[in-house]
């Protein structure tokens, strides 16, 4: 009787809803809300490495960093890495659904060849990329060099532009991947009657294209480039590796300056109010497109 009254009562969605989503809920709380209130509370107080009594200080810590060089400098970088990063992103990933989708031999290899990027730890892929941008025995010299194109070395991470380019591709490449399979999944969702009707009505590639495939891969297009410039613009491991934020700071990021600040310069207090400036813009930029998304279905 006890073993049927709790099937029965396990059975019931008022029971089954709450039980299967509490471990997501657990996760959310002890991951991302108690860190998050922790920073809002460190970032109106004093609270350093050495002294970590709590002594209420209201925006004084926002007040201090709007004043850096380098916290205005870092904003301005994010912005741009992620924006640049985002265009090459959509951009290349479009191509290489559209190129995935097509019936080749070896296709299955070339899918898991690309993915591999994505698939692999950023802080080891980066590792990789920062010996073939060494400013010494970078392997990416030495070919232009063989091909006559390059004498001496480029220094590619020694160079304020260089070293930004460096890490801008260093993101579109991890991304990509991501990119394009989640418009893949657009695409393969386009019934095929929509393509018939197309020809049909004598559109080549290009009107197919343009007229029929990039409309209808608009909303999956949009919620590509929102998952990619959310880990764009609060990654910080790229930068880490490749630059340490180099030269001069040139390529300094708020992750990275927050983490800087706070971390290794114990003022626990600005850390957190630099790492808090990445909240509004991604809730801005998150609303933004999601909202676009909406207009694109109904549309």
């Amino acid at each position: 009787m006890t073993t049927t009254k709790r099937r029965y009562v396990l059975d019931r969605e008022r029971v089954l809803g709450p039980l299967l989503l509490s471990p997501a809920v657990l996760y959310i709380v002890a991951l991302v809300a108690v860190p998050f209130f922790l920073a809002i509370a460190y970032s109106l107080s004093d609270i350093t490495v050495g002294d970590p009594s709590y002594d209420f200080v209201g925006l004084r810590n926002f007040r201090a960093i709007w004043h850096d060089d380098v916290f205005r400098r870092s904003l301005r970088n994010s912005l741009f890495i992620t924006v640049v990063t985002m265009v090459l992103v959509v951009v290349l990933a479009k191509v290489l659904a559209l190129v995935l989708t097509q019936d080749f031999r070896g296709k299955w290899l070339v899918r898991f060849l690309i993915l591999l990027p994505w698939t692999t730890p950023v802080s080891l892929a980066t590792i990789s990329w920062l010996w073939l941008l060494d400013s010494l025995f970078s392997p990416i010299d030495w070919v232009l060099r063989w091909l006559g194109l390059l004498d001496g070395n480029l220094h590619w991470l020694g160079n304020d532009h260089l070293a930004m380019v460096s890490v801008i591709a260093v993101q579109v490449w991890r991304i990509v991947p991501l990119a394009a399979v989640i418009i893949m999944a657009g695409l393969v969702a386009i019934p095929q009657d929509v393509h018939d009707a197309a020809e049909v009505d004598g559109a080549g590639f290009w009107r197919k294209l343009f007229g029929v495939t990039i409309p209808l891969t608009l909303p999956v297009t949009a919620v590509a480039a929102l998952f990619g410039a959310i880990l764009t613009f609060t990654d910080m491991t790229v930068v880490y590796v490749l630059t340490r934020g180099g030269p001069i700071d040139a390529t300094q990021i708020l992750p990275t300056w927050a983490f800087f600040r706070g971390i290794q310069g114990g003022n626990l207090g600005q850390g957190a109010a630099i790492a808090l400036c990445l909240f509004p813009l991604l809730l801005i930029a998150a609303v933004l497109i999601l909202r676009s998304v909406r207009k694109m279905e109904v549309l």
